[in-house]
Formats: C-alpha cells, sequence, structure tokens
C-alpha cells in the first residue's frame, strides 16, 4: 500500500512493448548516426530561418527610423540636459541651446561640436540629442 492505494506495476514492465523488444544497440546505434546526419540540416534551415527573421526586423526599423546625418560645418542645436540645466531653471526655459558648428565627425552618430567662437566642446555629442539649426 502507497499511500492507500495499491502499487502498480508498469505495463512494459511486466508485458515488454515491441519498442523495447526490439531495442539492441546495434539499431540504437544506426538511429543515431541518422539523427546525427539530420542535425546538420536541422541546423541549416534553422540560420537560414533566423537569416530571414533579422532581414524582416531590419526592414521594419528602417522603415519606421528617421536617420539624421550632419556635414562638418553645419550648425546644429543641442538638447539641455538635466547635467548642463541651471540648478534654479524652470519648466519655460528652453529644451535646446546652441547654435554649435559641428568640427568633426567621431563616429557612426557621434559628432565634436565647438561654440561659434571657435570654443570646442569636451565630449562628443550624439545625434539623438542635436538638431539641425537653420540661419
Amino acid at each position: 500500500m502507497v499511500y492507500g492505494a495499491e502499487a502498480l506495476i508498469l505495463v512494459e514492465i511486466g508485458e515488454p512493448s515491441t519498442r523495447y523488444v526490439q531495442a539492441t544497440e546495434k539499431y540504437n546505434d544506426e538511429e543515431m548516426r541518422v539523427n546525427l546526419d539530420l542535425l546538420e540540416g536541422r541546423r541549416e534551415v534553422a540560420l537560414i530561418r533566423m537569416a530571414a527573421q533579422k532581414q524582416v526586423i531590419e526592414r521594419y526599423y528602417n522603415r519606421k527610423a528617421r536617420l539624421r546625418f550632419f556635414k562638418t560645418g553645419d550648425f546644429v542645436l543641442k538638447k539641455v540636459v538635466q547635467s548642463t540645466k541651471a540648478a534654479n531653471s524652470g519648466k519655460l526655459n528652453p529644451m535646446w541651446e546652441g547654435p554649435y558648428r559641428v568640427r568633426d565627425i567621431a563616429g557612426k552618430g557621434a559628432y565634436e561640436l565647438d561654440t561659434m567662437d571657435g570654443k570646442v566642446l569636451l565630449s562628443h555629442w550624439n545625434v539623438v540629442h542635436l538638431k539641425r539649426f537653420y540661419f
């Protein structure tokens, strides 16, 4: 008795199934080799499916993205961030400061800026925090 019920013997132990009877070491090794051969094909199919999915995601992103590029010499406005905001500034203060001139392209989407009188800003600025300034 196990927790008030009789213990039952599994059917395969009492009377073996055909799968259990026909399982031999030679047959098992052969099936493993077949599975390994098919595994390479499954991996290739998975890689193709992953590449197709990445292309779909890339097309969706490129359709929605509004990419901006600046050239050396363009004038831009820089977003006022919390660290550069004055301590007593309120919500009516301007959100953009500048104009600044693009001095150099530092990398993909990063720019070096200088002020109108030629002082170079210390850090690089991402294109997300810049917008074009028109005179």
